[in-house]
């Protein structure tokens, strides 16, 4: 009967499925982990609903600091915090330094009511607080997230492109023939970097050239700058999909590993959301991962103006997490 060979296949292919330790345990372990990280990154008793910026934080203590429902992030450079202030990223900016001084975007709504609850809390005579102002149209969201998805369409072209599909070579005895010819491990990851290297570069141009025709996004900075940062972190997380794949023999192990690597990094590297103000160690593990660099340099460049100079230590850092990992993926490479 048709019902009994449908009734089959499907159990044939349930005991498939279930068989397969990696791919089940996969299933039940990622939506867990992801609902875990998530209160774990968002871990606040309570709901902030503004944004103020702190240059000289633990200089002095004033009253304003304890306002409920205000999130004070702590800033080390004014011409920066600035910015922020300037594209509506944060609410108000004041210097610890001289407590009676603070800068206000006067184009703001939000701001306007955070000044209000300043000089509420500030005890000093009428006209004694420094009103300093600012201008500039708040950042569209989409202005803000465009580097971060550009960066993920790095992250998961690079990782799948070369991780997934090595372990396909793999298994299908593609590399076994490759290794009875004069080609070495390290020659053969070399050119896997530079073939995925233009494939990764080309997709990101035409992405971002159709995006800025169809968006006219902010680009404020250097476009040696933006390409350096993006190339530099392609050769990063190509090098990390093959030091995932050096060994790995199965595909659906592989695809695990590799969901297993770029969740937390697009999670934590702020490619949709800031990390400023959530819980400090999701900021702290945020900082080991490189997708965290790309995005924050890439961001910088665009929104922000900075030059090559500007990102060159993050641009160091990514070249020297690819050397790094390359190193690792030709010692551990295994050709079948």
């Amino acid at each position: 009967m048709k019902l009994q060979r449908i009734l089959a296949v499907v159990v044939a292919r349930n005991r498939e499925f279930y068989r397969d330790k990696a791919g089940l345990g996969w299933n039940i372990f990622m939506p867990v982990v992801m609902v875990l990280g998530f209160a774990f990154i968002f871990a606040n008793p309570d709901e902030q609903l503004y944004k103020v910026g702190v240059l000289n934080a633990g200089s002095t203590d004033v009253a304003f600091l304890h306002t409920g429902h205000v999130t004070f992030v702590d800033q080390t450079d004014r011409e920066s915090a600035l910015d922020k202030l300037r594209y509506h990223r944060i609410d108000l900016l004041i210097d610890l330094h001289h407590p009676n001084q603070y800068w206000v975007n006067q184009e703001s709504a939000r701001g306007y009511v955070v000044e209000r609850l300043l000089r509420e809390s500030i005890s000093a005579p009428q006209g004694a607080l420094q009103r300093n102002v600012v201008s500039g149209r708040a950042i569209r969201y989409v202005d803000w997230v465009l580097p971060g998805v550009l960066a993920m369409n790095v992250m998961f072209s690079s990782l799948w492109g070369v991780g997934w599909v090595i372990v396909r070579y793999r298994k299908n005895g593609v590399l076994r023939r490759l290794r009875a010819t004069p080609l070495t491990a390290g020659e053969f990851l070399i050119a896997q970097i530079a073939s995925r290297l233009l494939v990764v570069l080309a997709v990101n141009l035409l992405v971002f050239v159709g995006t800025d025709l169809l968006l006219d996004f902010p680009m404020r900075g250097s476009y040696t700058a933006l390409a350096a940062v993006f190339t530099a972190g392609a050769i990063a997380l190509i090098s990390l999909g093959l030091t995932v794949s050096a060994r790995v023999r199965s595909e659906e192990l592989a695809d695990g590993l590799l969901n297993l690597i770029s969740w937390p990094m697009l999670v934590l590297s702020g490619v949709w959301f800031s990390l400023e103000g959530t819980n400090v160690w999701a900021q702290r593990i945020a900082e080991l991962l490189p997708l965290t660099h790309i995005v924050n340099a890439a961001r910088r460049v665009m929104l922000d103006g900075a030059g090559l100079a500007e990102v060159a230590f993050e641009v160091g850092l990514l070249a020297t997490i690819a050397v790094v990992l390359l190193s690792l993926a030709t010692c551990a490479f295994r050709w079948q």
